[in-house]
């Protein structure tokens, strides 16, 4: 992990063209579809999104050509990225917006960012969520026991996924499938569509 350079576009041309990319906006796509599904059925009415990390864009494009009212807002700290495809530059370790959003997705971007950045991401990442979280991160099981190392890039942070819910826990509740609602945005779960609570 060697700051915001890293991320420049050898990275982009790595991880984000030809057979060995990450996601492709058709895979986005389906994603966005069902994460705004899930918001739906749960009774949220997404009508603004914040993209956390936000790469080449695809969430932000998938809302523009899918739900033009949506108002979206996407940042990175890459500077390539923000150049090539319209971020604003932002860490999200050190930066908040005032305001609130009904969607954020914070898709790949923790497992990058060292303990003390990334709990304060997760703080910055609670404070404007009102709605729903989804989250994309990569644990040490996942790389020990579900990822394809040839087309994920290792050089992360290895963290248990223990670490991250205990952060987590507080302000959101664990809906799965990468969802997080907000406990402040008073959701109604019912009692198996949502982690276990702890006594």
């Amino acid at each position: 992990m060697d700051g915001p350079g890293r991320f420049d576009a050898a990275y982009y041309r790595r991880h984000y063209r030809g057979r060995d990319r990450v996601h492709s906006a058709r895979e986005v796509a389906r994603l966005a579809a069902g994460v705004t599904g899930l918001a739906s059925w749960m009774g949220l009415e997404v009508r603004s999104v914040l993209d956390v990390g936000a790469g080449p864009g695809y969430w932000r494009d998938w809302f523009r050509l899918r739900r033009p009212p949506v108002r979206v807002r996407s940042i990175d700290v890459s500077p390539y990225a923000c150049e090539r495809f319209g971020h604003e530059r932002r860490d999200v370790a050190r930066w908040r917006a005032r305001e609130r959003f009904d969607l954020v997705v914070c898709h790949g971007v923790l497992h990058y960012l060292a303990d003390r950045e990334a709990a304060r991401a997760i703080e910055n990442v609670a404070a404007m969520c009102r709605g729903l979280l989804y989250l994309e991160v990569l644990t040490a099981r996942d790389l020990a026991e579900a990822a394809d190392l040839e087309r994920t890039d290792t050089d992360v942070h290895r963290r248990p996924g223990a670490w991250y819910r205990r952060r987590l826990e507080r302000p959101f509740v664990q809906v799965g499938a990468g969802l997080w609602a907000a406990r402040r945005a008073g959701l109604v779960l019912w009692e198996l569509e949502a982690a276990e609570r702890r006594p």
